[in-house]
């Protein structure tokens, strides 16, 4: 069985714009698009995407559910 080197199986994303170059507009865009991706990949994982929501801490899960931590 051949091993495959980790370098090989990692790949980076390049940014078309730097976040400096990016207007307004276009930076709160790729801030949602950023966020979105971020609770996609958590839900995929089978972990909820917790956040800070009027002072309590909020799990909220891929099948809608969404608990209050404390």
């Amino acid at each position: 069985m051949q091993e495959i080197p980790l370098e090989e199986l990692i790949t980076k994303g390049e940014m078309s714009k730097l976040p400096f170059d990016m207007t307004l507009a276009e930076r709160i865009r790729w801030q949602l698009e950023l966020q979105e991706d971020a609770k996609e990949y958590l839900f995929s994982i089978g972990q909820p995407l917790v956040y800070k929501k009027n002072g309590q801490m909020i799990a909220e899960h891929a099948d809608g559910r969404i608990i209050v931590i404390r």
